[in-house]
């Protein structure tokens, strides 16, 4: 149950402020949540996980991606356990940021054995154009042969595809009808229906002007033409515009049978809620970081309860604002920021060395928001670890 375990706070620190100054903060009332699922959902809801990197392996992190696999799996156990599926090998997991397509793939076969060995648990993952670079792509056929090379390979792991957006198709793109003969041919050939991934150029620059056009409006016209005409191939469609009435508007557009996955960061929420004339499922990053609240909300709103739903899951949403402010690709490092405050990792070492991409000041206001929310599992464990991150940061106040 959602209780407060701690009625006063004994948690103190020092953090620093945009002033330069330091302020003593001081906890709030802890809060706990259930570690497993209670109760039933009914939405389809989705984390989009990050992997655990392995801090002592003799590899340079710019450059070669160490996973430490054991703690990775066991997050993805934590997150089948609260009733949310897994959406594998996703930007979230540093995809096209540190993990390449060989290693994704490892980590697809690896999550898909997990699954399977839980009875099916919910598992999507991400197959794309990785590893065919922008520049080495010379026409339409080079992309959708890369397409069909990994949508092969996780369908021979046993996995359900997500179909990511192509950084080489973004390039070489003339207009709509280029992202319509991919599209077309792509989805033609899947064993089974695909949840299409429209991730906005916030999250990777790359994908500026995707379905072929700068027109957002235009934009959507394609997507939404694309989907309806392969609905029998189509599970749902993932929107990354952080644009609330947008998704909404293609959500009333989209066949009856395809699904709409909120992955706006900054309203989901509200989306997942939904009115009287439709909801969106669920396929966010922000649910690695916040996953008991969100399990425990979404049964709330199972139930009935849609107070009780907004009442546990509104106050994530400024967290996750934050998590995911511009420049929005670097959001990564919040939530494995998140996953070491709360002891799912022994350490805040990232793929890619990305903890090095938000500043001290970003990630003490992450902690702020983190524990204003009640989302702080362990809160001596946290401000312990806190320090820890401060004082290497020149902070050891």
């Amino acid at each position: 149950m959602n209780k407060p375990v701690l009625p006063i706070s004994s948690y103190q620190l020092k953090l620093p402020k945009a002033d330069r100054s330091i302020e003593t903060y001081r906890l709030a009332a802890s809060r706990s949540f259930p570690a497993k699922l209670q109760g039933t959902l009914n939405r389809v809801a989705f984390s989009a996980a990050h992997v655990v990197a392995d801090p002592l392996a003799d590899v340079d992190p710019w450059l070669s991606a160490a996973i430490d696999w054991d703690r990775t799996i066991a997050f993805r156990e934590h997150v089948w356990d609260l009733g949310l599926g897994v959406a594998e090998a996703m930007d979230t997991a540093q995809r096209g940021m540190g993990l390449d397509w060989p290693t994704s793939l490892e980590l697809i076969q690896r999550s898909v054995r997990a699954a399977k060995a839980r009875g099916n648990a919910l598992v999507f993952s991400g197959a794309g154009t990785d590893h065919l670079a922008p520049e080495d792509a010379k026409s339409l056929d080079d992309v959708i042969r890369a397409y069909e090379e990994q949508i092969a390979a996780v369908e021979k792991a046993g996995g359900r595809i997500i179909l990511m957006a192509s950084r080489a198709l973004a390039k070489i793109g003339r207009g709509p009808d280029d992202y319509v003969r991919v599209y077309d041919r792509v989805l033609s050939q899947v064993r089974e229906p695909v949840i299409i991934h429209w991730l906005g150029d916030m999250f990777d620059p790359a994908l500026a002007n995707y379905w072929g056009t700068p027109n957002l409006d235009a934009a959507m016209d394609v997507a939404v033409s694309v989907i309806n005409a392969n609905a029998a191939k189509v599970d749902g469609v993932k929107v990354s515009l952080l644009d609330k009435q947008r998704e909404i508007d293609m959500r009333r557009r989209l066949d009856k049978n395809v699904k709409m996955y909120t992955g706006d960061d900054f309203n989901y929420a509200e989306l997942i809620a939904g009115d009287s004339r439709g909801f969106s499922h669920a396929l966010l990053g922000i649910f690695d970081a916040i996953a008991p609240v969100a399990s425990y909300a979404l049964s709330r709103l199972a139930a009935g309860d849609e107070a009780g739903f907004h009442d546990v899951l509104g106050p994530t949403v400024p967290l996750s604002r934050h998590i995911f402010k511009a420049p929005t690709r670097f959001y990564k490092t919040g939530i494995v920021f998140m996953a070491y405050l709360n002891g799912h990792q022994d350490h805040f070492a990232m793929v890619g060395g990305q903890e090095s991409a938000r500043s001290t000041l970003h990630l003490a206001e992450l902690f702020r928001l983190a524990d204003q929310a009640g989302l702080l599992a362990n809160p001596e464990l946290a401000t312990r670890r806190m320090k820890a991150v401060l004082a290497l940061r020149g902070c050891d106040a």
